[in-house]
């Protein structure tokens, strides 16, 4: 089997890890998952959504890890995955504080992972960008459905 191909295979392995049952409520929570602040962060890391926030966050730094040491192409990794970047795009502002309280090396392969992206800084405002068409369009929808319930009373 060539590299490309074993490449290939992990990258399919780590595709079917993120469909397992719990893995997919946590990626789901993670994608509604809006820290505008540290704290954010901190009462996700503690609240009754640590076991979705750490399974998004340290999934992901493990499978650029694998990037990072080279037993998955990076240039395939980059193609076939995207998810990355939003996980990282999410946490990038508060990075600073979180390895000052909770290890210096927190999300380091992610981060170097995303950041050797071509393109990285720009992909990475493309997903801000997304994310918050995304916030305000839950926002919208959340200010109707308030609407509709005060108008049915």
């Amino acid at each position: 089997m060539t590299d490309k191909a074993k490449s290939a295979e992990l990258i399919m392995k780590l595709y079917d890890l993120r469909r397992e049952e719990v893995m997919r409520q946590a990626r789901n929570w993670f994608f509604g998952f809006n820290p505008e602040s540290i704290e954010d962060i901190q009462r996700a890391g503690m609240g009754e959504h640590s076991a979705y926030y750490r399974m998004v966050t340290t999934y992901w730094d493990m499978a650029c890890s694998f990037v990072n040491h080279g037993a998955i192409d990076a240039e395939m990794f980059a193609d076939a995955t995207g998810e990355q970047v939003l996980v990282f795009t999410k946490i990038q502002p508060f990075l600073e504080q979180l390895r000052a309280t909770i290890s210096p090396a927190y999300m380091q392969h992610l981060e170097k992972q995303v950041m050797s992206m071509p393109g990285a800084e720009e992909r990475i405002a493309r997903v801000r960008e997304m994310l918050k068409r995304f916030a305000q369009a839950r926002a919208a929808a959340s200010s109707e459905q308030t609407g509709a319930d005060a108008a049915n009373a």
